[in-house]
């Protein structure tokens, strides 16, 4: 898949090891009104010497400009130029030694909306896929419109209760998907927590990259 769009054409950060000297890779994608800097930090606090970091940076730093609940006509062309980075990125890997089934894609609010819909549209047995406070994007949720096989592929997600841009609801039934999807899912709750990440997701998040290969 070759980036197009608005997105196309953007820096991407990378941490660790040159891909071609990797075992596993994580592709992290930044919120909104951040930028690849932020999140690429994970992977130096993830002391994982064989795994190799690329974080994609948004042009002005938002990945499609709209809330990820409403129709996913109005976030065009900027979400399907998203996902091309994406898929772009995995094609790179791929070309450089590193098959999807050892690289993890990790997001973190609209980058996990981004992060979840790409695996739900191009269902494969990847590394990983770890969502922190996103879900699958689009006005509604119909579980019976997905189809396709992950193979036991393992997630992590966390969110809040009270989350002022993710609702509860929509974290979960994200995770009823990629479960039917036949993902091994492991979605957390955490009560009043907010809009952030904790250490307990840091933890499991990190566990499952270093778990992959």
């Amino acid at each position: 898949m070759i980036p197009v769009g608005p997105h196309a054409g953007q820096p991407v950060l990378r941490e660790g090891p040159p891909v071609d000297a990797a075992r596993t890779a994580v592709i992290a994608i930044h919120g909104r009104g951040a930028s690849a800097a932020d999140i690429i930090g994970m992977g130096r606090a993830s002391e994982l010497p064989e795994v190799a970091w690329l974080a994609p940076d948004a042009s002005g730093h938002t990945w499609y400009p709209y809330s990820f609940l409403v129709p996913v006509e109005q976030n065009q062309p900027f979400l399907d130029s998203a996902l091309s980075v994406i898929g772009g990125l995995l094609q790179h890997l791929e070309d450089s030694g590193i098959p999807a089934e050892r690289v993890v894609l990790l997001g973190f609010s609209q980058g996990a909306c981004l992060a979840s819909e790409f695996v739900a549209r191009h269902p494969r047995r990847y590394g990983g896929l770890v969502v922190f406070s996103g879900g699958l994007i689009g006005a509604e949720i119909d579980p019976s419109g997905y189809s396709g096989e992950l193979g036991g592929m393992p997630v992590f997600g966390g969110c809040s209760d009270v989350d002022p841009h993710i609702p509860l609801a929509r974290f979960e039934i994200t995770g009823q998907v990629l479960a039917s999807l036949g993902a091994e899912v492991d979605f957390r709750v955490y009560p009043q927590m907010g809009h952030t990440i904790n250490i307990e997701e840091l933890t499991a998040a990190r566990e499952l990259i270093a778990a992959v290969g």
